[in-house]
């Protein structure tokens, strides 16, 4: 056994032999690793892709998604390759994304992204309404999108007493923007001034609110809406917008008046002059 070793020291003392050893290590390290970066850009790679054509501004569902494979080389680092990153996002509202197309971090962006994001999420049924603001009446700008708020009334009774009460309650606000319509919150190292809150209601509620902004104009009436926030943001199921004082509605529809739907003429009416 000593013998054994001996002779294994001697060997491995040999300069002939390292080299020999070294060099045959050497050649092992280039094969092996060649290889292993060939059949990394050879193996093809599962990611998703348009299954249709998706036009600017679509919600991507998960039915316009397939898998494909590709070469390495085609993804880059703004290629998604998980799906989750792409469902319920939207495309990028300057791009079409052909059918086949892979997915890119420039083309599918959130719908908070869209430049008009406000009106995204109106709910079928409702209409926006901008209402009005300042940093006064959004209480030192802390109305926030997708905070809740009240809608108040101020106005002149018809004897000019002022009168004040709850309008419509828990209204959702959509985006609160400043007076060159960008989005006050979107950009928190620029100071923007809240101009304008945009939020959705009911048809009926968006023109008693529209009767509104023009009794504004009458002196007599001297009408005003005020948002109040509420605690309905902070609630896991907040309550339910609904229409809060029926005298106030009443009183609104007195001194501006009220067309009846089915009195509106139609556009085809022949007695309508064109």
């Amino acid at each position: 056994m000593g013998n054994l070793i001996f002779k294994l020291k001697r060997f491995l003392q040999n300069k002939n032999t390292v080299t020999i050893i070294g060099v045959a290590l050497i050649l092992a390290i280039l094969y092996f690793g060649y290889n292993w970066r060939i059949n990394q850009e050879i193996t093809p790679v599962k990611v998703p892709c348009a299954k249709e054509t998706i036009q600017p501004r679509t919600k991507i569902t998960e039915d316009m998604i397939e898998y494909i494979e590709v070469l390495p080389r085609m993804v880059n680092s703004d290629t998604i390759k998980n799906i989750q990153n792409i469902v319920g996002k939207w495309s990028n509202y300057n791009t079409l994304i052909p059918k086949g197309s892979l997915f890119y971090t420039s083309t599918v962006i959130t719908s908070s992204e869209l430049p008009d994001s406000a009106f995204v999420n109106i709910p079928d049924g409702y209409t926006a309404f901008n209402l009005s603001v300042n940093t006064s009446t959004t209480y030192g700008n802390s109305i926030f999108p997708d905070n809740y708020i009240d809608i108040y009334l101020k106005a002149l009774d018809a004897d000019g007493k002022p009168m004040v009460g709850k309008l419509i309650e828990n209204v959702k606000v959509l985006a609160v923007k400043d007076k060159s319509g960008r989005h006050v919150f979107e950009n928190s190292e620029e100071e923007r001034t809240p101009a304008i809150i945009i939020f959705a209601v009911p048809e009926d509620m968006h023109v008693l609110l529209r009767q509104v902004t023009y009794l504004s104009n009458v002196k007599s009436v001297s009408a005003e809406l005020i948002p109040v926030p509420t605690t309905e943001s902070y609630s896991a199921e907040p309550g339910a917008l609904r229409l809060t004082s029926t005298a106030l509605k009443n009183f609104i529809e007195l001194n501006v008046g009220l067309i009846p739907e089915d009195e509106i003429p139609s556009v085809e009416d022949p007695s309508i002059e064109q």
